[in-house]
Parts: structure tokens; C-alpha cells; sequence
């Protein structure tokens, strides 16, 4: 299933037959300014490290640049992000150097590499969670030098007359920043050094030495799969991000404050999602687990939302609505027919006219009465009485609703369909709110 382009998100679709089901995303956040450099943040190349990539969903959601430029690949193996696997059709990051037509990332990463290489990229932030935390001495099982976590990884010293070249300077850098007012003390940064090309056959094919290869200057940015609290681990990834950027002279604000439990907020708001053509929304922050009888196009099915990390995965007769790797709802499918002919209701709120476009959220105190429509069947999801046929023109309480039927988790939002003859024709979702 393709997942399509919405408001500044462009998502480069796949075509091939041999191709992943989904592909990336490119977001590109421009002073508009010219002559400023560019920095190319990637994340989710490994889709069981997540701090990899909710950060650079946020990173695309609440900052703006003022000067330079960002831009921002938040979930470039999503294939894997939402089975959470480290590479569903293995490795990515071990196919930078070779790889095959027929391999079903042959696109994403043929495409991420043209990206990398555009001549406005000055520099190339690759995000992980890797294990352990990174010594340079050996300490023990988890502080020593084979660990990845809490590290900026380099290939080599410095690549000689690039652009922000002086790989290992910038890192010592960024990390003597970032180390300030850590969490915990041993979530202190380093600096890894690979040395790719004498030491490191694997590392050889991996997107930062591709990189570096084409005289173009890439960074991983490795946090612990030790740190269990996600929040933790997005609080790191940012704030190395920030480093990077006033290295780079770039400028910016963002809508909060950098601190582990305002994060920690800000990643259970997953945002809305759009179902056209037929107007429906969800809020994926309160839906229940589980939302039956659920209206699906069977013959054009696609989706929008403003969040990268959102995907609907076909599952026979199930639509899993992801975040990234975490399952926000399944939708337990009615196939049928759609009819988009209907674009506006009128309806009683607590005994007051009103009128409301199809696919709105609306909210009423006490109860609410939707008006007949001529030619139009209404079905209000919950709402049972025997020898009606369609459910206009009834007041409707809370109590009079079946609370299993409701679609959020506080059980106060229900829905109601339209239909025209056997074919689907929008809902709007009516939530009960506290006096």
C-alpha cells in the first residue's frame, strides 16, 4: 500500500514491482534565503531503533529555521519502522556500497543517495540507537569499546578541503555541548572513530562512508538501546541536532522547551489522520485499540497525515494504524462503495441549530439531533431502536449509546455514517464533553 503526500510532507511513492511498500519521506525546512548551508538529517535507517526516528518527527513538527537550511528524511526504511526490525529485507545500512536491481530497497536507497549527493547538502546526519554506551577503555559488558550508544561516529579523521571537513574537531565539539546537563551521568557522549576504510569492511558499505566517500561530510548519531525511555533517547537526538546546526550557523526556534518530560508529552500527540476522498478524520492521540464496523473504500484506499511516522497497514480484513513501530488502533473493515456527494449537515447541539462539514469533530454537552437529508440514510454507531431505518431526527443522549461503540479511549466520541443507497458518504464524529 502507497502511502501519498500531504501538506509539506512530500512522500516519494514507489513503483516498482520489486520495491518496498513504503517509501520515505522528504521535508525540507528553508529559510528561503540563499547562499546558507544545508543539513540533511536521516533517521530510521534501522527500524528497531526508534529514538532514530521520532526525533527528526518532531525535529519536522515544531522548528522552524530562520537562517539555513533542514532537511529532514524522518523515516527512510519505513518498511521496517513499522514492524519494528532492524531490516525487513535486511540490512540498509550495508547496501551503500553495492547493491542489486532486485532487492526491494534498490529505490530507497538509490534515491537517498542522489539526495545525499544534491550539491545543497553540505552535511549528512545518519540517527541509530545503538547498543551499550561507547569507551574508549574497557569498563565492562556495557562500557567498552565495541558499544555504539551515546556516540557520534565518524569514518575518519577528516576529509581534506570539504565543507565542515574536520569530522573528528566537530564531533569533539558537538559532544563537549551536548554533555551538558545530561540525564544520568553515563549518558555521556564520545566520539567513535570507525576508521572505515583500514578497519572496517563492514562499515565500508554504510550510508555515512558512501557519504564521505563522495567528499560529502557525514555524522552518526548513536543513542543507548540501554536508555528504555524513549523520551530520553529523542531528548538526546535533538540536542545533538542543535549542535550540529549552530556548527552549521544555522538558526532556529522550535514550540517548546528542550527538557526529557515536555518531550515525553509531545510524542503521544501522533496528530490527525485524513481519509479521502470520503472526509473522514481520526485524532490517533484518544482512538481506542480497537474500532469495529469501520467504512473502507474498496476500490481506491489512501490516507493523509502531517505525521511522517504514520502508517495504515492492510492486514486482511484489518487496517493497523502505526506510529512509527507502535500500533495506534485497528480499524475492523466494512468494504464498500463510496459516494462523496455529501459535504455539509445540519444538526440540533444541545437543543441549538447548527450546521457542520462531513468529516469534523464535533462536541455536545447533553445531546444532539442530526437532521434528515433528502436522498441520505443516517446510521449513528451505537445507537440501536428496532424499525428504524435511518436515525434523523432523533435527540440522542449519552446514555441512549452503547459505550463499546465509542471510537476514543475515554469512550465519549461516537460515529455517525451518511449513505446514499448502499454507498458510504462521509461521517462526522460527535464527542460528549464535561460540563
Amino acid at each position: 500500500m502507497k502511502k501519498r503526500s500531504f501538506a509539506l510532507f512530500l512522500l516519494l511513492c514507489a513503483s516498482s514491482t520489486f520495491s518496498a511498500d513504503l517509501h520515505y519521506s522528504l521535508i525540507k525546512k528553508e529559510s528561503g534565503k540563499t547562499n546558507e548551508s544545508t543539513l540533511l538529517v536521516i533517521g530510521g535507517i534501522h527500524g528497531d531503533e526508534p529514538g532514530g526516528y521520532f526525533a527528526p518527527m518532531l525535529l519536522a513538527k515544531h522548528y522552524t529555521i530562520q537562517k539555513g537550511n533542514v532537511w529532514i528524511v524522518p523515516n527512510l526504511n519505513f518498511d521496517s519502522i513499522v514492524k519494528n526490525r532492524r531490516g525487513t529485507y535486511g540490512d540498509m545500512n550495508r547496501k551503500f556500497a553495492k547493491i542489486e536491481t532486485k532487492d526491494k530497497d534498490f529505490e530507497i536507497v538509490s534515491d537517498i543517495k542522489k539526495l545525499i549527493l544534491d550539491p545543497k547538502v553540505d552535511l549528512t546526519l545518519n540517527l541509530h540507537d545503538g547498543q551499550g554506551f561507547y569507551r574508549a577503555k574497557n569498563i565492562d559488558k556495557n562500557f567498552n569499546p565495541k558499544a555504539w550508544g551515546q556516540a557520534t561516529i565518524i569514518d575518519q579523521q577528516k576529509i581534506p578541503d570539504a565543507k565542515y571537513g574536520n569530522l573528528a574537531e566537530i564531533a569533539k565539539k558537538v559532544n563537549q555541548e551536548t554533555n551538558v546537563d545530561l540525564i544520568e551521568d553515563v549518558h555521556e557522549f564520545n566520539v567513535k572513530n570507525t576508521n572505515t576504510k583500514d578497519k572496517d569492511k563492514a562499515m565500508q558499505q554504510s550510508l555515512t562512508y558512501f557519504s564521505i566517500t563522495n567528499n560529502k561530510p557525514a555524522f552518526a548519531i548513536e543513542t543507548s538501546k540501554n536508555i528504555t525511555d524513549l523520551s530520553h533517547k529523542v531528548f538526546y537526538q535533538l540536542k545533538t541536532i542543535e549542535k550540529f546546526m549552530k556548527v552549521m550557523n544555522i538558526e532556529f526556534t522550535r514550540s517548546f522547551e528542550l527538557e526529557e518530560k515536555v518531550i515525553e508529552e509531545l510524542l503521544k500527540d501522533v496528530g490527525m489522520l485524513e481519509i479521502p476522498p470520503t472526509k473522514i478524520m481520526l485524532n490517533l492521540s484518544t482512538l481506542k485499540p480497537s474500532i469495529r464496523f469501520f467504512p473502507i473504500n474498496k476500490a481506491d484506499f489512501h490516507y493523509h497525515s502531517e505525521n511522517p511516522l504514520v502508517a495504515i497497514i492492510h492486514d486482511k480484513n484489518e487496517y493497523k494504524i502505526m506510529n512509527g513501530n507502535k500500533l495506534i488502533s485497528t480499524l475492523k473493515a466494512d468494504m464498500m462503495e463510496f459516494d462523496n456527494s455529501l459535504n455539509e449537515i445540519n444538526l440540533l447541539l444541545d437543543g441549538k441549530k447548527s450546521t457542520a462539514k462531513v468529516g469534523t469533530l464535533i462536541q455536545a454537552r447533553e445531546h444532539f439531533e442530526i437532521a434528515p437529508i433528502q436522498g441520505y440514510r443516517i446510521n449513528i454507531i451505537g445507537y440501536s431502536k428496532e424499525g428504524v431505518l435511518s436515525e434523523e431526527g432523533i435527540k440522542v443522549e449519552p446514555s441512549v449509546l452503547m459505550k463499546s461503540y465509542a471510537i476514543d479511549k475515554e469512550e465519549t466520541t461516537y460515529m455517525v455514517h451518511f449513505y446514499k443507497d448502499k454507498k458510504f458518504c462521509g461521517m462526522v464524529n460527535i464527542q460528549f464533553i464535561q460540563h
